[in-house]
């Protein structure tokens, strides 16, 4: 599966412990900085709409990583692990887990921060994955490992994009409600925090 052509597209929601707006974020078009606490606890999360990799049909997959970094770590390397959908076929969450964590290439080699730096998988699990975009009040679970949940969009913002789902791509600041998150090491409770929502659109052709 390593050469295989592959694209998806959907929807995306994340939530981190920084303050809205999350100071990562390119506003109006100026390049974000540091961490509101110079430590990024998040997680995030994909609902796929349409996409393929080769011939496996890859509509209505989902996804969520949860990850931490510091900002005074030499480079900020991510720590991180992904969950795939249980529900898909074992050739489904392959793909994804190939999509998700860059091995298969493609934009996933420019736009997120766990491909084009050094980052730490701590592993790629299958679990229930239940995915809400409702916009402006989203929520995502990940079995009993990961809940996040949105209580409102940031009121009068400006012009807010992220790396992620793209800095090309339009999308709306929000306020979490709550995001807890126990996966492993990574073990974090914060509320009335930030979180964002957009769209995606990945490819194997976006080099």
């Amino acid at each position: 599966m390593d050469a295989v052509p592959w694209w998806i597209s959907g929807s995306y929601l994340e939530a981190c412990n920084c303050q809205a707006i999350c100071p990562c974020r390119r506003i109006d078009g100026n390049p974000g900085g540091r961490s509101s606490y110079g430590e990024c606890l998040g997680a995030l999360s994909w609902l796929v709409e349409e996409g393929r990799a080769g011939d496996i049909d890859l509509s209505q997959m989902k996804a969520v990583l949860t990850s931490r970094y510091h900002d005074d770590e030499p480079g900020s390397p991510w720590t991180f692990v992904l969950f795939v959908d249980a529900r898909g076929e074992p050739r489904q969450r392959q793909a994804m887990a190939g999509i998700l964590t860059g091995r298969l290439g493609g934009t996933p080699r420019k736009q997120f921060p766990w491909v084009y730096k050094h980052a730490n998988l701590l592993g790629v699990e299958t679990l229930d994955i239940e995915i809400d975009h409702t916009p402006g009040r989203g929520w995502f679970t990940a079995g009993g490992k990961v809940e996040v949940r949105v209580s409102q969009p940031v009121p009068d913002q400006e012009t807010v994009t992220c790396v992620i789902p793209g800095h090309h791509r339009t999308g709306r600041e929000l306020i979490s409600d709550s995001i807890e998150v126990e996966a492993g090491p990574l073990v974090f409770s914060v509320a009335g925090r930030c979180a964002y929502e957009s769209t995606f659109a990945y490819s194997s052709d976006d080099e």
